[in-house]
């Protein structure tokens, strides 16, 4: 309670030190009374918290790719797959990756050494989710402000630079420290155990998506996870607080102000109402909001509202439900997730391992959202959930993380990795005529990167894939 209550002073005090450590980069002057170097704990206040709005940040580009939401507009950017300028959110994860790598190296010079297994660990995830979303990304000369048109590195090198943070963070955690994390750990509150586990998760997760590679090695993704996650209870997530609300919360407030937004995919809301799929999901009331008619009703991408109201006639994110709440926590990495990677990886090796988590994710995330228990067990025995091990396929992995991994960014990269095959899953109306019949599968590079480094910005296109999904 006493770390819920102090959250808004650490954070306030921590951005204090960013924006100081900020202007020390334009300042030519030594000023005595103005910090050189943001202290290790604002930092790590910093990166904890800014990774949680980095994994929103990316997930509200990807939502509507992936079809869990859907624009109220016809048309829109985000539903048609145009080239969309997202120098803000690129701006964001180098500001993250910047601060890690202060972190890891002051800690490192410190004998902190728990503090620069989490920068680490933190610093691969967000590192992970730029590469994701544009492929090839300036790193090796991006963080330290050495050259302003900083060469780009390979996707795939970049890859095992991931791998190798995770492993030398995992390493830096499990030796002693001189400084301990605590309270400025705004994800597990100082618990080293769960950071091992999440790195454990993390590489797995990671490793996972060489899925569609020459490269991909499945037991080496259950060697990982054996060391990762037990329980929901070792989620890694940011909690909001009343002066910090969760930015879904912040979507659903501002549609139901008539800043629209948040507006529910025809295709999440079919998969769910037993159209799709022939059963009917518990989960769809603990998600998403509905009509005004008590009635679940989606949008199809690309198409818009039409005639519908701006409220009351379509299913949205409305505050209160468990993703969209004021205090709901954003979820990074979490158990279910892990199951999941579990069931594909051992898909091949060990099909009843793969089946029997493959139904431990659906009961986990069922669980994490609260249904009942009694929804829980109607759900997890029909015959379309627990349809046996000889019937399991890798569509139904595929299909039930899909759903649980609502609003994240990693499911974007699922469906890249899966060629976007969910059932019924088609182009959204209006598509973007240059993507050739297509689905997108990266970001463009934002404007302010192609002015300031346009030479060395790789010349590419939106259907142009990453690494692992060639």
């Amino acid at each position: 309670m006493n770390f819920l209550k102090n959250k808004y002073t650490y954070l306030v005090i921590a951005s204090m030190f960013m924006f100081s450590s900020c202007d020390d980069y334009l300042d030519i002057n030594d000023n005595p009374n103005n910090p050189t170097e943001a202290p290790i704990s604002a930092l790590m206040v910093n990166s904890t918290f800014e990774t949680a709005q980095n994994t929103f940040r990316m997930g509200d580009i990807s939502t509507n790719y992936v079809q869990h939401l859907a624009s109220p507009n016809p048309a829109s950017s985000s539903d048609v797959m145009d080239p969309v300028n997202y120098s803000g959110t690129w701006s964001n994860m180098y500001n993250v990756m910047t601060d890690l790598s202060d972190l890891i190296n002051q800690s490192g010079e410190n004998g902190a050494n728990h503090y620069q297994g989490a920068g680490q660990i933190l610093m691969a995830l967000n590192l992970g989710m730029t590469v994701d979303a544009w492929g090839s990304i300036p790193y090796s000369e991006g963080l330290d402000f050495q050259t302003i048109t900083p060469s780009y590195d390979n996707d795939s090198e970049l890859y095992q630079e991931i791998l190798n943070l995770l492993d030398q963070g995992l390493v830096n955690l499990s030796n002693p420290t001189e400084v301990s994390l605590g309270e400025d750990d705004f994800i597990y509150n100082g618990d080293i155990s769960k950071w091992m586990k999440l790195g454990n998760m993390l590489k797995a997760r990671y490793l996972n998506h060489y899925s569609e590679t020459g490269s991909y090695d499945p037991a080496a993704v259950l060697a990982a996870l054996d060391n990762g996650m037990e329980s929901n209870s070792d989620d890694a997530q940011v909690e909001y607080f009343p002066e910090q609300f969760n930015p879904w919360a912040n979507v659903a407030i501002n549609n139901a102000d008539l800043l629209l937004g948040g507006w529910i995919s025809e295709q999440f809301i079919e998969s769910l109402d037993g159209t799709l799929y022939g059963v009917q999901d518990p989960r769809l009331p603990y998600m998403v909001g509905a009509t005004d008619d008590g009635e679940y009703i989606g949008v199809e991408n690309g198409v818009g509202r039409g005639d519908a109201p701006e409220q009351g006639a379509r299913s949205v994110l409305e505050p209160g439900d468990y993703y969209s709440s004021e205090l709901s926590p954003i979820l990074i990495a979490t158990y279910f997730e892990q199951k999941f990677i579990e069931a594909e990886a051992a898909f091949g090796i060990d099909k009843s391992r793969s089946y029997e988590a493959y139904l431990a994710g659906i009961r986990a995330h069922m669980t994490k959202i609260g249904v009942e228990p009694a929804e829980i067990e109607a759900y997890m025995s029909n015959p379309e959930v627990s349809m046996g091990e000889a019937d399991f396929s890798m569509e139904d992995i595929f299909k039930e993380k899909w759903i649980a991994m609502f609003l994240h960014p990693e499911t974007w990269v699922d469906a890249r990795r899966y060629d976007y095959s969910y059932e019924d899953f088609d182009l959204p109306a209006n598509v973007n005529p240059d993507l050739n019949g297509e689905f997108i599968s990266r970001l463009a590079y934002p404007d302010s990167e192609v002015s300031r480094n346009g030479s060395n910005v790789p010349d590419v296109s939106l259907t142009d894939k990453i690494f692992w999904d060639e």
